[in-house]
């Protein structure tokens, strides 16, 4: 079985429903999965509403597909989208697809895709429709890609304004710690211990909009760490590797 990073996906861009100021750091983050090997984008060309697009198709070698809008208040872009993907699938070149749009329209789609046996990866912004988010097996918002960390209110600090941010956190609350705790209960062993690679594995599985930064962490370890009421954190060398691995267990 090859490298999740090897993957083939095909990167399919709806540019009416997606700004163009983060285009590098959304390939940046599609890269994580896979080799981005298709790269095609959506939409009427000849209408002023994507010209920002225009200056990073050729610096990122994104094919623009031009598809005109035949009435109206409809959206053809999507239709367009949609074949296309059909068509990438049955050419049987790509293990998977990422698709970069916040319309709910697109939610057959990724479920048929994935029925299909192929990875599915969403990206939009924190206003696509929850069936859209759930149809994929991870979805990422577009709003986290690229930004800086931001401070959670600790002890020592104070939280920093969301428009200086620019970025409304998730809150940690009693639903999400539930979520958490659950996950470790899930995998762990006898001794309440669990892996954290596994458990975030879970969580994603659960929530596929699941990421640490959408709480104000860069990784999965701070986020649990910082809950030290709910979890308790231990490190633990393979004795064939030698490398360290992070496991974490609820507190009783």
């Amino acid at each position: 079985m090859r490298d999740k990073s090897e993957l083939n996906l095909a990167v399919l861009i709806d540019a009416d429903n997606i700004p163009y100021s983060n285009i590098k750091g959304m390939l940046d983050e599609i890269a994580k999965f896979g080799i981005p090997s298709i790269k095609r984008i959506y939409g009427d060309w000849t209408k002023n509403t994507v010209a920002g697009w225009k200056p990073a198709l050729l610096e990122h070698a994104i094919t623009p597909v031009q598809q005109y809008s035949y009435t109206t208040g409809k959206n053809a872009t999507d239709s367009a989208m949609i074949i296309d993907a059909m068509d990438i699938l049955h050419s049987q070149k790509v293990d998977g697809f990422c698709i970069v749009s916040s319309d709910s329209d697109f939610t057959r789609l990724a479920i048929r895709l994935r029925e299909s046996g192929m990875m599915v990866i969403g990206i939009g912004e924190k206003k696509t429709p929850n069936p859209f988010i759930v149809a994929c097996d991870k979805f990422i918002y577009i709003e986290i890609i690229g930004a800086p960390e931001p401070p959670r209110k600790t002890a020592k600090t104070t939280a920093t304004p969301a428009a200086e941010t620019k970025i409304k956190l998730d809150p940690i609350d009693a639903k999400f710690i539930k979520l958490l705790k659950s996950s470790v209960e899930d995998i762990a062993d006898d001794d309440g211990w669990a892996a954290l690679s596994a458990v975030g594995a879970l969580i994603n599985k659960k929530k596929p909009d699941f990421d640490p930064r959408n709480y104000g962490f860069q990784k999965l370890s701070l986020l649990i760490k910082s809950l030290k009421k709910q979890f308790e954190v231990a490190e633990k060398e393979d004795d064939k590797s030698r490398a360290k691995h992070v496991y974490v267990r609820i507190k009783k």
